[in-house]
């Protein structure tokens, strides 16, 4: 099984973490223009690897902006003392420079806008012509088109020395297919910078680099928070336990219809994309687009899961069964039990619809009249702004609102023994579920939701069963 490099970016004088770091990182990138001229020889106590000097541009998005003799001063001494010096194609490719920097020791870069393909074609011609022992082009990308252009220049290469993928949240995955186009090395953070883009741990827990075991088809999770979501780790863990040849990838989207159009693009480099994990706010336009849906999606007006088959797009849901089926392992009946379903988006709609079917008395709750009152006609249910809506009177609340840290109702007023079902999760239990577990109330996290749903969109993609401890123990539920 062929292997990638990984490299680790340090952009912050470093504390413990190089003690930490995994064993399967084999360079670390000092960002020079971030944490200064570090020691090299310090640096190689703590670290076993290779050492690579940068010195970005505020040109190239970093953060030197010094004049161009103290630029050639700080590279030209890093030469002598660092394994690998970063080259901006633009500005340092000079005589002196490239003397002092021998071919097995450059790398030789360009950081910019995004460009179609023919540019980035261009870019890549204009730097071939200095050897070097790597290449790296990285345009920035704000959406799926612009993120697949350094791949299809990779597919088109075919070359072993050159590194491209699209920076920003919106191309963090591409960081995760280049290499199985050739790139021999592939970059994360070494600390969450909070920016979308994948960590070092991320790469190796949630991707299982550096290897690179076959791969025939993909999935993949699409959202404006589809970086931080924990599906890409759990769906990926399978993958390998099971040898499913997959990966489940993070699409960062803002708009769905403009990745729905540019998915085909994944088809043209050989990795068909055979289903996708959809959430907020892209569950309604999911279930308009796609050819046919379940009647338990239609019910809801959302769909969260979108399977391929045959060519065509079927539309379905898993929050639903999310919310009943973490209910049911906790031993709570549903049958006659007043309920609230408070956001009344599309996770609120299925979760509203999924208790309607076990027989729960519902009650929608949402604070724009103008939704609620959507779902109260698709739904068949009662609906009460939220207003004039207490959950005092309510043994049952799900809380299906993105609003994580502040729930848009008073805990307080809480009766004592709610059961309550957060859709959300974080690193930690949110205040809400802190508060009911704090009062002695059955507080359901959306670790445990997502486990479930995670489940059965993964049996509904593969047609296998994710093994359940292990992905409880991923999710730390």
């Amino acid at each position: 099984m062929p292997d990638a490099t990984l490299i680790a970016t340090l952009s912050a004088p470093p504390n413990g973490e190089l003690s930490s770091l995994s064993s399967a990182v084999r360079w670390l990138e000092v960002r020079a223009d971030l944490v200064g001229d570090l020691d090299p020889e310090g640096l190689r106590d703590r670290f076993p690897g290779e050492l690579v000097y940068s010195l970005r541009s505020r040109a190239e998005g970093g953060a030197f902006e010094g004049e161009a003799e103290e630029r050639r001063r700080r590279l030209l001494a890093a030469a002598g003392r660092w394994d690998v010096v970063e080259l901006e194609a633009e500005r340092d490719l000079e005589p002196e420079l490239l003397a002092a920097v021998p071919p097995s020791r450059r790398l030789v870069s360009w950081h910019g806008e995004a460009v179609g393909l023919e540019g980035l074609r261009q870019r890549w011609e204009r730097m071939a012509g200095v050897p070097a022992r790597l290449y790296r082009l990285a345009p920035a990308a704000s959406g799926p088109e612009e993120a697949l252009v350094p791949l299809r220049l990779l597919s088109g290469l075919g070359r072993r020395d050159v590194l491209a993928f699209a920076t920003g949240p919106a191309g963090a995955w591409t960081r995760l297919l280049a290499p199985r186009l050739g790139a021999p090395v592939v970059c994360g953070r070494l600390e969450d910078d909070g920016m979308g883009e994948p960590t070092v741990a991320q790469l190796v827990s949630d991707y299982g680099l550096p290897a690179l075991p076959p791969l025939r088809e993909l999935f993949g999770i699409v959202g404006r928070s589809a970086g931080r979501s924990l599906s890409p780790r759990l769906h990926n863990a399978a993958y390998r336990a099971l040898g499913v040849e997959a990966l489940y990838l993070p699409f960062l989207a803002e708009g769905f219809s403009s990745f729905w159009r540019e998915v085909a693009g994944l088809d043209q480099l050989g990795w068909p994309l055979r289903g996708l994990t959809v959430t907020s706010p892209h569950k309604e336009e999911a279930l308009a687009l796609a050819g046919e849906a379940s009647p338990l999606a239609r019910q809801a007006g959302a769909a969260n899961t979108l399977l391929r088959h045959n060519g065509s797009w079927r539309a379905d849901t898993a929050d639903a069964e999310g919310v009943v089926a973490a209910l049911g392992h906790r031993g709570i009946p549903l049958a006659g039990k007043k309920a609230a379903v408070v956001g009344c988006g599309g996770a609120g709609r299925a979760a509203a619809a999924g208790l309607q079917g076990a027989g729960a008395d519902v009650t929608l709750v949402n604070r724009g009249a103008e939704r609620g009152s959507y779902a109260a006609r698709l739904l068949g249910l009662p609906f009460v702004p939220l207003a004039d809506w207490s959950p005092a009177g309510f043994p049952l609340i799900v809380h299906a609102t993105p609003l994580a840290t502040d729930p848009p109702f008073e805990i307080g007023e809480l009766r004592q023994g709610t059961v309550v079902v957060e859709l959300v999760y974080g690193a930690a239990p949110t205040p809400l579920v802190q508060a009911v577990r704090a009062g002695g109330g059955v507080a359901i996290d959306g670790r445990e939701v997502l486990l479930v749903e995670a489940r059965r969109q993964f049996h509904m993609m593969t047609g296998r069963s994710m093994p359940a401890g292990p992905a409880r123990a991923l999710i730390g539920s």
